[in-house]
């Protein structure tokens, strides 16, 4: 069992990633939490601010109820800030926030309002120090970020194929795109760590086709690997059906029946993962309470495709599911950036 001390190492470790994303002597910084935060992660905040001589200042608020009588796991989308509004002009004012919270603020309303009054926020997810330890904010990403970034900004299409049967295209103009190394340049608003994956947010009635979860891929939410494959017809961005005999397919079909809410089954994001340091089989070695498998999401040559909120489409839900996958081929206008799981081309 590994424990969750302020081990030495793991300071050096934040305190790195602090510098990385610009923080400074004298600088103020917000670390933001609620009361089921990781408190290791807040103390690591604390002790690594100071080390840089910055002014760090708490700000944790009680979790809230639960909306929704379901288990709720790695979704990006606290809602543990909301009715704070008084208090967010005042956390955009610092030169940074840490975002401490379980589910992480990447898909909350509050977010967006941090941002628009000039915000900058690195959230770090909820994982055991060691995965941090191993997946540090890498400069080296840096050039594949980039690539991806400007392919992402002058492609008009995405198409994914496999041999388990998926075969999907989405239209990528206009979609808001994101991708980080796990720290933030001066030109970035948002950044989490773990990181090193390339993404954007399909804008609405943008992606038509099939997904095949294959032996191997990754049920995130779940924190397991698909050992039965699950097949996913999507039609203008929503899962119309899912096909499947096994338990995996069982499992999704009943958590997604729990939600009321037809946003559930929409596409959240879609993408895929640049970091050779982040390792598909690491969910073998953690207990389930140690992760929150970000780690996952960003090995590298991925096809991460995921389901949920989606601020840019205005579809906003509690329920989320990532399902990174491996041996894909992802075409933008017809390049291959990705062939059978791998880096190549632009990227390679």
């Amino acid at each position: 069992m590994l424990k969750e001390n302020l081990e030495g190492k793991w300071i050096d470790c934040f305190e790195k990633s602090f510098l990385m994303s610009g923080v400074a002597k004298n600088n103020i910084v917000a670390i933001i939490s609620e009361s089921q935060s990781r408190k290791v992660l807040m103390d690591l905040s604390e002790q690594a601010l100071l080390r840089i001589g910055a002014k760090p200042l708490h700000i944790n608020v009680p979790t809230p109820k639960l909306k929704d009588l379901i288990p709720v796991r790695s979704t990006g989308s606290c809602y543990a800030f909301e009715g704070y509004d008084v208090i967010l002009p005042a956390l955009s004012s610092c030169d940074l926030i840490i975002d401490c919270t379980v589910e992480g603020m990447l898909h909350s309303k509050e977010l967006q309002t941090i941002i628009k009054t000039g915000g900058r926020l690195l959230m770090i997810s909820n994982e055991h120090p060691e995965v941090l330890e191993r997946c540090m904010p890498d400069e080296k990403l840096q050039p594949n970020i980039d690539k991806s970034l400007e392919l992402l900004s002058k492609s008009k299409t995405m198409e994914v194929y496999s041999e388990a049967g998926t075969s999907l295209k989405v239209d990528i103009l206009d979609a808001p795109c994101r991708a980080g190394a796990g720290y933030l340049t001066a030109k970035d608003k948002v950044a989490y760590w773990p990181a090193g994956l390339a993404l954007f947010f399909p804008l609405p009635k943008t992606v038509n086709g099939t997904v095949v979860l294959n032996v191997g891929d990754v049920n995130l939410t779940f924190k397991k690997y698909i050992e039965s494959p699950v097949k996913l017809h999507i039609k203008d961005d929503f899962v119309v059906s899912i096909e499947g005999e096994g338990v995996d397919a069982e499992l999704m079909r009943s958590y997604y029946e729990g939600w009321k809410d037809p946003n559930a089954y929409a596409i959240s994001h879609v993408g895929w993962g640049l970091n050779p340091n982040a390792r598909w089989d690491a969910l073998t070695m953690y207990d389930k309470q140690h992760v929150n498998c970000t780690e996952l999401r960003a090995f590298a040559g991925n096809f991460l495709i995921s389901t949920g909120a989606n601020e840019f489409a205005n579809r906003y839900t509690t329920c989320h599911f990532d399902l990174p996958m491996r041996n894909c081929t992802i075409k933008l206008d017809g390049e291959e950036i990705v062939k059978s799981g791998r880096l190549v081309g632009a990227l390679g």
